[in-house]
């Protein structure tokens, strides 16, 4: 090739070049502007991590009582519902216990029966007494006008001085009665008023004799239930370690319960992410379970309070001289939908991705006041509590005697068996000893009101 030819292409290979370059240039000016927009329009309003995962309650079985393991009824990956019996422990010594209170419940109600009913024998002799002082007083009144008339003819010879001894003796020996009779009145209203002590603004349901001897029954009954332990929550075992033949203590973890429809996410945001979050914003989320095939639809439900190191068993030390800044992440909790969990079931502990939509600023960065329910609750052991007390009913009413069945309330407490408030089964107040014992005697009524008439 001759020089005249390579100096001819020169300026060709260097014009294409050029063409190239700006060809490039362009290439390159349109993908900017083309990102730049797409920044600007859709992706300056999310805020995605991959340092996410599922979180859930692990709520643990352990025991209110010392006992022997004597059965188990779930194991690991087991599906229980909530009441189901999980574990069982030996009950023999919470039953006798259980005999003995329930036999001194029954001897207490048939003692302050007899409280009841002696508030009647005791107005009868009260009663009785007071007839005697009436008949006392009639001998004096006698008394005092035979010897009124006898003195009277003592002038005229008619009547012997002996005869005169003899009327005062026997008015002297009438008074004394009379002072005899007073005093047995007095002596048996004093022991009415004892006994009424014991029973005045009461009945026997609510005796206190009666309450104490119920809440040993509620004691022994509910010591008895808790040998079996039921699961607080319908959801998944986890982390068995009770074995059978174990003495396990009261408030050893025995196994965990967890609801795998109570789940959330916990998404671990970098510091600069945090600035545009808020509550109630909406997020999409993929497991790595599942992969990007399934979405699942979430909700801010709020931001931690501190970052994981601050919260860690040993909260790094800063103020050193080889101090290195790393960035820190803030947790941020994500509701889940639970139609979607019911559909696409996920496990405690798996890895999410989360995209946080921030467009909408209007949330609150921080919870304003309390919630206005319980997060998590349980009904499974009020069970236990509202039979003891339709069972301590029970024994009251077979030993209070079918004349005083009308005036039982609930058991002790003032509960009925529905567990509401009130001093008897609708609710009013007690019963006064006087309403009871008209119930019990009708004679027992006449009785106090001749009572009360002779007092007056």
């Amino acid at each position: 090739m001759s020089d005249t030819q390579t100096i001819e292409q020169k300026p060709a290979a260097s014009s294409k070049r050029r063409k190239w370059l700006a060809i490039t240039g362009v290439v390159v000016l349109a993908g900017a502007i083309g990102y730049g927009a797409y920044w600007a329009l859709v992706l300056r309003h999310f805020e995605s991590t991959d340092n996410a995962y599922v979180q859930g309650n692990m709520v643990q079985v352990t025991p209110q009582i010392a006992g022997t393991v004597i059965a188990i009824n779930a194991d690991d990956t087991d599906k229980v519902t909530a009441g189901q019996p999980l574990v069982e422990l030996d009950g023999a010594d919470a039953r006798v216990a259980l005999d003995q209170s329930e036999a001194q419940l029954a001897q207490v109600v048939r003692q302050v029966r007899t409280l009841f009913v002696g508030n009647g024998s005791l107005s009868a002799t009260v009663a009785l007494r007071e007839a005697d002082v009436a008949r006392a007083a009639a001998d004096v009144a006698k008394a005092e006008d035979d010897l009124r008339r006898r003195a009277s003819l003592t002038s005229t010879g008619a009547v012997s001085g002996e005869e005169i001894k003899h009327a005062e003796s026997a008015l002297q020996s009438a008074r004394s009665t009379l002072t005899a009779a007073k005093a047995s009145v007095i002596a048996a209203r004093e022991e009415l008023t004892s006994n009424q002590s014991y029973t005045d603004n009461t009945s026997i349901n609510q005796h206190p004799n009666v309450q104490a001897a119920s809440a040993k029954v509620r004691e022994a009954y509910l010591t008895l239930k808790r040998s079996e332990l039921p699961s607080p929550v319908s959801g998944y075992v986890a982390r068995r370690s009770v074995q059978v033949g174990q003495r396990v203590q009261a408030g050893a973890p025995l196994m965990a319960i967890a609801p795998l429809d109570q789940l959330w996410v916990d998404a671990n945001f970098k510091e600069v992410q945090l600035r545009n979050i808020r509550i109630g914003q909406p997020v999409k989320l993929t497991a790595d379970v599942y992969g990007g095939k399934i979405e699942y639809d979430g909700k801010v439900a709020g931001l931690g309070a501190g970052t994981g190191a601050a919260f860690a068993l040993l909260p790094a030390q800063n103020a050193t001289g080889n101090w290195i800044k790393v960035v820190q992440r803030v947790p941020v909790r994500i509701a889940l939908d639970p139609k979607q969990l019911q559909d696409h079931p996920l496990r405690i502990g798996l890895s999410m991705e989360a995209e946080v939509d921030i467009a909408n600023q209007e949330g609150k960065s921080l919870a304003e006041g309390p919630r206005a329910a319980s997060v998590v609750q349980t009904q499974v052991f009020d069970v236990a509590l509202t039979e003891a007390d339709s069972r301590i009913a029970r024994i009251i009413a077979d030993n209070a005697g079918v004349t005083h069945v009308a005036t039982l309330g609930p058991a002790a407490n003032g509960r009925n068996s529905a567990g509401g408030a009130g001093n008897n089964a609708a609710g009013r107040e007690p019963v006064p000893a006087s309403a009871t014992l008209a119930r019990a005697s009708p004679s027992a009524l006449r009785v106090s009101q001749t009572l009360s008439a002779s007092r007056n």
